[in-house]
């Protein structure tokens, strides 16, 4: 059984177990430890039990070595609970005993459990190990608890513990200060690891990619490639998310390249990263030709391509795409169906999608989740049926989520729907009252009706609690570099052409085709000249004066701007009539779909 195990073969194990059953001879303690181990690879939790059960009527259950596998057992098969119930039931326990049910925990998630079983283990005089400290680390990390981690940090320091040469505490330690926005501090501990893996690598790349420091995670991948160290597949999909997270068009597409020359390139993991990379870069003839040459697709290939053309407003290519999986033999699955769903509510396929909420509803393998009704409420909203997408709410088998509560009260601004959308968002900051968007969707409601003093006794109310919605930010490539703005940036070395260009095409934009700024849910009682100057430091009109001054409408056909959150409808209308001004496409990712303005229209339908 222990070869089967070493050899990683934890099926065989199990039925050589099962034949030993019916012979004569017994299993003793090594036996049932050995066992639980194959159950807990395997994640098969009746095995487990019905082995816990042997151990219980034999009295091995007590047994210290039998124990400490019951608790691994459990906790790789998710069942956190039973493996503590064991945990506490244990007569005698030991170091294993404290590291399992610690590294449950941390696995779990669950890390205020597991930072409290780490104090009391040393109370109760047990010395942790690196197997304990690795854990505890990861526990920190899942918490964001800074404090606590800098202290086992400062402990390791005093005891002279050699965590340095210790991979995995070294790279838990780098992980804590990633998570915790620590750039400096992980990169103090990276640089003084003895022995680098390929984890520490990749969690201080991914680090550097989400502070925006681009050109430090790049140039620590090149060290990365040029080191002993394989670039695996894990590393590879990480990186190429990065890329489609911040839509780096030429950063992806060397990665993809990079991919091709690599034996880990040909993961079908990999493959998806490059799919979604360039669907989120805005290249979908780039990912379909991708998505045939694949030699092998899974259900995340699929999905990844029905999500890229449903927030590209081709719901009707979405639907297509999810019939011909059915037809390859591919079973979609609860996410595929929340994104054939998505497709047809950012395309207007009221019938569709329906039909698909009722087959998810008859699948016996899949649970619908409230997502999944949200996009059908999106849906019914969009078409101005309100009221039944209320009720649809009110009568789904779930628990209502804010999610799907703020869809509802999306279609009430959008619809001018004032009495429902204060009935939706009383239910709002009952249920999030903490959440400034909700004050913001409810204010904009009333401000769009008129109703100012309601409107303003909303905002005052995040005033005082001090509630402040995420900074707004968009980004645009230009000759390889990227350029971040904010709402309001002032930093940029050019801010004054580029407000000067705004000025310009503003000007001309109103003689030629009538544009008027849209200051309807600026504060009533602001100068007018004002609300039209804060309109135009908003960061994806910065984006694009950045593209005007470098004349980059002369140069591209498609210009590409992305932002973090959902696009304002003053800038919605701006990028339109900007779009017909100058006869050129604008391609605005948003944080809920595509915007491709052309010719003074958008692909939305002005409703997003």
């Amino acid at each position: 059984m222990c070869g089967h195990l070493q050899n990683g073969d934890a099926e065989a194990s199990l039925v050589l177990f099962s034949k030993m059953g019916r012979s004569a001879v017994k299993p003793n303690e090594f036996t049932l430890s050995t066992c639980l181990k194959s159950s807990g690879i395997l994640g098969i939790l009746e095995n487990g039990m019905q082995i816990h059960g042997v151990c219980a009527k034999s009295n091995f259950e007590r047994v210290l070595v039998v124990g400490n596998s019951i608790i691994d057992m459990y906790s790789k098969c998710g069942r956190i609970s039973e493996a503590a119930r064991m945990f506490n039931a244990m007569p005698v326990r030991n170091l294993i005993s404290w590291n399992s049910m610690i590294a449950a925990y941390s696995h779990e998630r669950n890390g205020e459990e597991a930072l409290t079983l780490f104090r009391q283990m040393q109370e109760k005089g047990e010395v942790p190990d690196d197997y304990t400290y690795s854990s505890t680390l990861k526990a920190c990390s899942c918490l964001g608890a800074i404090g606590e981690g800098a202290q086992i940090h400062a402990s390791l320091l005093r005891q002279g513990f050699p965590y340095l040469a210790q991979s995995t505490i070294a790279g838990a330690l780098v992980d804590l200060y990633v998570k915790c926005s620590r750039i400096d501090e992980a990169r103090k501990v990276f640089d003084r690891i003895e022995q680098k893996n390929v984890i520490s690598w990749t969690t201080l790349i991914l680090g550097y990619a989400e502070e925006d420091n681009l050109p430090e995670a790049m140039e620590l991948f090149q060290k990365l490639r040029e080191s002993r160290h394989k670039v695996d597949g894990f590393v590879l999909s990480s990186l190429v998310g990065v890329f489609a997270d911040l839509a780096l068009v030429q950063q992806g597409k060397q990665m993809h390249a990079y991919t091709i020359k690599v034996p880990y390139g040909f993961d079908i993991s990999v493959a998806n990263s490059v799919l979604d990379m360039y669907m989120k870069c805005g290249l979908t003839d780039q990912a379909d030709a991708l998505f045939r040459e694949m030699p092998a697709r899974n259900v995340v290939s699929w999905t990844v391509m029905i999500t890229g053309y449903g927030k590209h407003g081709i719901g009707k290519k979405a639907v297509e795409l999810f019939s011909e999986m059915k037809v390859d033999g591919i079973e979609p699955d609860s996410v595929t169906y929340l994104a054939v769903l998505t497709a047809c509510s950012h395309s207007g396929l009221i019938k569709e999608g329906q039909q698909y909420l009722s087959s998810l509803c008859s699948n016996q393998q899949i649970k619908p989740q409230v997502e999944h009704y949200a996009c059908i409420v999106d849906l019914l909203g969009r078409a101005g049926r309100i009221k039944e997408a209320k009720d649809l709410i009110e009568k789904m088998p779930l628990k209502p989520n804010v999610g799907i509560w703020q869809t509802l009260l999306s279609a009430c601004r959008k619809h001018g729907d004032v009495e429902m959308g204060k009935q939706v968002g009383e239910i709002l900051l009952r249920l999030d009252g903490n959440n400034p968007v909700n004050y913001v969707m409810l204010s904009n409601i009333y401000a769009d009706a008129g109703h100012w003093k309601e409107s303003e006794q909303i905002r005052e109310t995040v005033k005082r609690k001090g509630l402040k919605k995420e900074a707004g930010r968009s980004w645009v490539e230009i000759d390889k570099e990227i350029h971040i703005f904010y709402n309001g940036d002032g930093n940029h070395p050019l801010i004054e052409k580029i407000h000067q260009v705004l000025k310009d095409v503003e000007k001309r934009m109103k003689e030629e085709i009538g544009y008027v700024h849209n200051v309807h849910f600026a504060l009533h009682d602001v100068e007018e000249e004002s609300k039209v100057e804060s309109l135009r430091f908003h960061s994806e009109k910065l984006a694009i004066g950045l593209v005007l001054v470098h004349g980059g409408v002369k140069r591209e056909r498609v210009v590409q701007i992305f932002k973090n959150l959902r696009v304002c409808v003053d800038c919605h209308t701006f990028i339109k009539g900007l779009s017909k001004l100058l006869k050129i496409v604008f391609l605005v990712r948003d944080a809920n779909r595509f915007h491709r303005f052309e010719n003074g229209l958008c692909s939305c339908g002005d409703y997003w």
